[in-house]
């Protein structure tokens, strides 16, 4: 899917199979959060429950039996390859994970275009995550295979985004009327910025938490402004904490930072602690993208608002809805 919502390239001059669903996803990429309206992210959703539903009742079923994944990650990761990894072997296809691309041909001068056209011979959608902001865009441009952007540096995450939507969504019911703070590198955090956006479209309060250096990119914040929301930005988590519906947290990211003494001034600036949650609402959700480096205690991961291994598992719903809705079988 381009951020205009047109099909590739190779949607339009190939027939497409006979038990495909026409569902607006088909044969598209999914390169940032700029592509979902209100009504696609409802269908996304509505498919994730039913994802929900198969894994808890049966663990998985045969819908991709026959179709292959591959995993193009430039960047180290964890839980994103690993739940792009259980959502195709959950759904009963295959998957080639390629996760050190340093030691592969790219170290030989091989460009993206011709690395991405060369694995869309072996699979049918290409998961990328790249260091570099567009990256995404321009394999999508060289591909005639689905993309789907696992993170392209600075700029965006999308599929974190719609998972993380979702489990707002699941935990408090609705997605409109919400306070939501914002808390950590605000600067850096890919996540913070396609969350952001996708809150955008819904009737939403925004409080950004940060240290002078690591706040929100000023356009981001004029964009949601524009956009007719509240956006408030502070430096201290306690003048928000009892006020709002959702508290997302964000590791400061080391790997961003090229004066590590300015990291260190600024790595340990939030910590969320029991004495702090005691002071947030009964229903407050606590979320966190992960990978947590010590801005969330270890106590607090029994707080029953603590979602985000909640979180976690969504993840693989919501990325079991988006591969069967690319490849046309949601």
């Amino acid at each position: 899917m381009s951020p205009q919502g047109t099909p590739k390239p190779h949607a339009m001059r190939t027939a497409r199979p006979a038990d495909h669903v026409d569902n607006g996803f088909y044969g598209q990429d999914v390169i940032s959060v700029r592509q979902f309206s209100r009504e696609k992210l409802v269908y996304i959703f509505s498919v994730a429950d039913e994802m929900r539903t198969l894994v808890r009742r049966f663990g998985s079923a045969d819908l991709l039996s026959g179709k292959v994944l591959t995993n193009l990650f430039y960047e180290p990761s964890t839980r994103t390859a690993s739940s792009f990894m259980a959502a195709m072997l959950r759904l009963g296809g295959r998957v080639i994970p390629i996760n050190e691309v340093h030691y592969s041909s790219v170290s030989k001068g091989e460009s993206l275009p011709d690395t991405v056209r060369t694995l869309e011979c072996y699979s049918d959608v290409i998961v990328l995550r790249h260091p570099e902001v567009g990256s995404a865009q321009i394999a999508a441009d060289y591909a005639a295979k689905p993309i789907i952007n696992a993170g392209d540096g600075q700029g965006e995450h999308p599929t974190q985004a719609l998972l993380d939507l979702y489990t707002v969504q699941h935990e408090l019911g609705r997605l409109d009327g919400l306070k939501i703070a914002m808390v950590g590198d605000l600067k850096n955090g890919r996540t913070v910025h396609s969350l952001t956006r996708l809150l955008s479209l819904y009737d939403t309060e925004f409080y950004f938490v940060a240290p002078d250096i690591l706040r929100l990119p000023a356009d981001m914040v004029a964009e949601v402004k524009a956009r007719g929301h509240k956006a408030v930005e502070v430096e201290d988590v306690h003048e928000v904490i009892g006020d709002v519906d959702v508290l997302y947290i964000t590791r400061v990211q080391k790997e961003r930072f090229t004066d590590l003494a300015v990291y260190d001034s600024v790595k340990d600036h939030y910590i969320i602690e029991p004495a702090l949650m005691a002071r947030a609402r009964p229903n407050t959700v606590l979320m966190h993208p992960l990978p947590r480096v010590g801005e969330i205690s270890y106590a607090v991961d029994q707080d029953p608002r603590a979602a985000y291994f909640r979180q976690v598992e969504s993840g693989m719903f919501i990325r079991m809805a988006l591969l069967a809705a690319v490849l046309g079988k949601a």
